[in-house]
Formats: structure tokens, C-alpha cells, sequence
């Protein structure tokens, strides 16, 4: 009898946590943004609390399954981009909008510092009218207070799809803090994003 009860405790606390689990997941939101090289961006986000995963990619483009050598022609329509999965109860996306605008010069056009071409383009991918409004009603107030010189380009865009980039990119700046681009540009813009929002960062 007693090992009958054990069995039965077991399975219901099992069920409890997948239900748990998949209430859980259910909760979960995806944003998704293009900021110039995707390593910067995923590296900014990946330090983000409420934000759960980051993968690198590209979005916006027509043909299916592009390769980076595809991408980087500049010919496909396709951004580099990042997808986010983030818990609203933890992160809003208003706050991930504040991130996204902050951590790079959303007044250069096709382009971020050395990166050239409308590939590196600054673009908010929607992925409901939520998204669509909050981001024009950012934007708009920052270009209203003037916060830069010039004029945002930032293009708001809605989601239309995303590919995940080669397993190379992913995670690629834990994976290669020693080389040039992570020393000389990624290293120097998380100490900036950490300074500035070192209430948002994870534990």
C-alpha cells in the first residue's frame, strides 16, 4: 500500500511540474531586433534578467534558409538580427526597447560603426500591434527629445520570419572574448550597456 502511495505522490508531482513547466513556457514573449553585427546584440541581451534565450539570426529577407556568406552580400534583404524569448513578468518590452535604442546609433543607415550595408541595418521586427504601437511611441518620443543629432532610422517592421545563423555565431562572444572584434568593439560596448543598466542585469 505504501509504496502504491509513493508511486501515485510521484506521478502527481511529476504532472505538476510539466504542467508547471509548460505554463511556464506559455507565458513567454519573442521580440526580435537588428542592431548592426548580431554578436554585439546577443552579447548585450544574453545579459539581460527576464530575457531566457538569445539566438542570433536573420530575419526579413525572402529566400529560405540563408547562409551568412548569403547574408552578407548584401543582396538578400535579411538582417542580421537576434530573437529574444523573455518572461514580460520579469522584463517588459518597453525596457527592452530602452536597451535596444541605448546600445547603438540608431541615426546611422545601413550600418554600425565599421559595418557597412543594409544587412547591419537598425530595424524593430513586431510580432503583434502591441510591439508595433509601443515601438512607434518610443521612437517618436525620442526623436522629439533629441537625443541624437540626427534623426532615427530605425525601421519597424512586421515579424515575418527568422532563421537561426550557423552554430559558429551563436553565443559568439563568451566563446571568443580573446579576438580583435570581441576586445576592440564588443568588450568596450558592455561596459557602457552595464554601467547604464546595471539594475536589468542578471545575477
Amino acid at each position: 500500500m505504501k509504496r502504491i502511495i509513493v508511486v501515485l505522490f510521484v506521478l502527481i508531482f511529476s504532472n505538476i511540474q510539466a504542467y508547471s513547466e509548460l505554463t511556464k513556457e506559455k507565458d513567454m514573449e519573442k521580440a526580435t531586433f537588428g542592431a548592426g553585427c548580431f554578436w554585439c546584440v546577443e552579447a548585450v541581451f544574453e545579459r539581460v534578467k527576464g530575457v531566457n534565450q538569445v539566438e542570433s539570426g536573420y530575419s526579413g529577407g525572402e529566400i529560405k534558409d540563408p547562409t551568412y556568406n548569403q547574408v552578407a552580400s548584401g543582396q538578400t534583404k535579411y538582417t542580421e538580427a537576434v530573437q529574444l524569448t523573455f518572461d514580460p513578468g520579469v522584463i517588459s518590452y518597453e525596457d527592452l526597447l530602452e536597451i535596444f535604442w541605448k546600445t547603438h546609433d540608431p541615426t546611422q543607415l545601413n550600418r554600425q560603426g565599421a559595418d557597412v550595408g543594409p544587412q547591419y541595418r537598425s530595424v524593430i521586427f513586431y510580432h503583434n500591434q502591441k510591439q508595433k504601437e509601443l515601438a512607434e511611441q518610443y521612437k517618436q518620443k525620442l526623436n522629439d527629445a533629441g537625443i541624437w543629432d540626427k534623426p532615427i532610422v530605425t525601421a519597424i517592421e512586421a515579424y515575418k520570419n527568422f532563421f537561426v545563423a550557423e552554430d559558429y555565431h551563436q553565443n559568439y562572444y563568451e566563446n571568443n572574448k580573446n579576438k580583435g572584434y570581441c576586445q576592440i568593439v564588443i568588450t568596450p560596448k558592455l561596459k557602457k550597456f552595464e554601467k547604464i543598466f546595471g539594475d536589468k542585469l542578471k545575477e
